[in-house]
């Protein structure tokens, strides 16, 4: 293995923990689904929520965009070393 494969392999292995880091920190869409009453939250920790869910999201995209592009370029890469 060259030095830039390691590199690279490195790079990838922080995409995919990044990627399932931000994934598992998101809320799930069906919580409180059973719940009949607001209980204690307020308005403003509902926004915080979605804000928080909504950077989240993003990234999400970001990463997830960023990772296939990395994967097709590290593909493309070892086809033409060859």
């Amino acid at each position: 293995m060259s030095a830039v494969e390691i590199v690279i392999g490195i790079i990838l292995i922080i995409f995919s923990i990044f990627i399932t880091a931000i994934v598992l920190m998101q809320e799930g869409h069906e919580q409180n689904v059973g719940v009949i009453t607001g209980g204690a939250d307020t308005f403003l920790s509902k926004n915080q929520a979605r804000s928080v869910d909504a950077f989240l999201a993003r990234w999400t995209k970001v990463v997830a965009v960023g990772f296939f592009v990395l994967v097709i370029a590290i593909n493309i890469f070892m086809y033409f070393k060859k």
